[in-house]
């Protein structure tokens, strides 16, 4: 981002110059000032963004602009590169997301609690069908759907729970097959675990509508109003359940069949969304907000999304820095895929105390190589005592990289954390996918990278 006419000029003006040309669409500005300075001198200069990006600042200037973003909820995110290790740490009051994305999530068929018109639908298709051609085109929805009601009037009302009971289902499955070819029957016998699936809500949903923050008011966000009325959807008229997404995957089908399955979905689907969506208003209205104020198809995808949602809350880098989890500090110490990530994040804290302390970092000058080991050392188990960790797990090695590293700053290093960052930003600003939880460490000697919640 400098060519040969950049010399002798300031690397702010000609990188922006630089960056600017890689895209119109943005409009860059620099200012030259120390970061440092700023923080100290100018705070309420960080209220005008959304996002903050802030790279190579020691802990002291990270603790003091944690400190401003959160007072004026500005999203930060720290990224440093420091010879072959490197960290990128959000630090937000809350973020929530409702299109988390997981790679993998069990669809919702409702299989394990069908509703009263899917139940219908499944009554009108007979199972015993003499044609060949019907019965190798029955969806193994209605197929799960019908055997599992079978099942659970022959069992007190239960569906299949313990090992034994889910083979002799999937063996009842296969007893209904009249030909080996069936790919119907093989689709029911593959999806059957959806049939033994625990009814209701996952876990993670159950915290979030547990949240005091559902107990909502004139301030809160248009997301906790949405979780309010999904609390009060599953207690009534979701008996449980959260609102139908209404997507049914590919399935061995006749055409007939598979576009009325669909259309059953939907149905449902609206009707749940419609429910929500008058809750919502409702609550809006008794906050003294406008009813309108949060669009249907934000709620629409709230509804669409509704296991998939995801809220985010980070510590004070402040909090972490005095007081990190004792617990997780000595599991990751002893952890053997943890303890460099772990090293190395104690290490990048003591060479910011030895700057302060000697007004330079370690090994960042030639010289006496063995006195900046030595002091790197007694810096690092202080720090270590200090947090209530006592004796040094930091192994002699790794505090002579670190000397070695001389606060560097690589280049493929550099380009990776803020690749890392960059990803991060992208989804914080987008509020899709699931931001990093902890402090992201990269080690640059293995590579690896570890996530250390603290």
């Amino acid at each position: 981002m400098v060519d040969e006419s950049s010399v002798g000029q300031s690397k702010a003006k000609c990188v922006c110059a630089f960056l600017q040309e890689l895209n119109d669409a943005v409009k860059a500005k620099f200012i030259e000032e120390h970061p440092e300075a700023l923080i100290e001198t100018n705070p309420s200069f960080f209220s005008q963004f959304t996002l903050v990006v802030a790279t190579q600042l020691v802990e002291d200037s990270m603790v003091k602009l944690d400190r401003i973003c959160r007072e004026a909820n500005v999203m930060l995110v720290f990224a440093r590169s420091y010879g072959l290790t490197g960290l990128v740490r959000i630090s937000v009051k809350e973020h929530v997301v409702i299109e988390s994305k997981p790679d993998h999530f069990l669809d919702n068929l409702r299989l394990n609690n069908p509703w009263p018109e899917l139940k219908s639908f499944a009554e009108t298709i007979d199972l015993n069908v003499q044609d060949p051609v019907s019965h190798k085109h029955t969806p193994y929805v209605i197929i799960l759907v019908k055997m599992a009601e079978e099942w659970a009037k022959a069992h007190g009302g239960n569906l299949p729970s313990s090992r034994d009971e889910k083979k002799q289902f999937k063996e009842l499955l296969k007893a209904r097959m009249i030909s080996a070819e069936e790919d119907n029957y093989k689709e029911a016998s593959e999806a059957s675990f959806k049939v033994f699936a625990p009814r209701g809500i996952n876990p993670d949903l159950q915290k979030i509508i547990s949240d005091s923050c559902t107990d909502v008011d004139s301030n809160s966000s248009d997301f906790w109003v949405m979780v309010a009325a999904l609390k009060e959807f599953i207690v009534n008229e979701g008996g449980g359940e959260v609102p139908l997404e209404g997507s049914i995957p590919d399935m061995t089908s006749s055409t007939e069949l598979y576009v009325n399955l669909q259309k059953i979905y939907l149905a449902k689907a609206e009707a749940d969304f419609l429910v929500i969506e008058k809750r919502v208003r409702n609550i809006l209205k008794k906050m003294g907000r406008d009813s309108d104020s949060i669009s249907k198809s934000t709620i629409k995808s709230f509804c669409k999304n509704a296991r998939k949602l995801k809220v985010c809350r980070y510590r004070f880098i402040e909090d972490e820095f005095n007081n990190p989890s004792l617990p997780q500090l000595q599991k990751y110490f002893t952890d053997e895929d943890y303890s460099v990530a772990i090293g190395f994040y104690i290490l990048l804290r003591a060479a910011d105390r030895f700057a302060t302390n000697y007004n330079s970092f370690p090994g960042q000058f030639d010289g006496q190589m063995d006195e900046y080991i030595s002091r790197l050392k007694t810096t690092a188990v202080s720090l270590l005592n200090d947090l209530g960790c006592n004796g040094s797990p930091l192994t002699e090695d790794l505090i002579n990289e670190m000397c070695r590293f001389g606060a560097s700053e690589l280049h493929v290093v550099a380009a990776f954390i803020g690749g890392v960052a960059s990803q991060e930003v992208i989804k914080l600003i987008t509020r899709q996918f699931v931001p990093i939880s902890g402090s992201f460490i990269f080690n640059g000697i293995d590579q690896k990278s570890q996530l250390l919640v603290l």
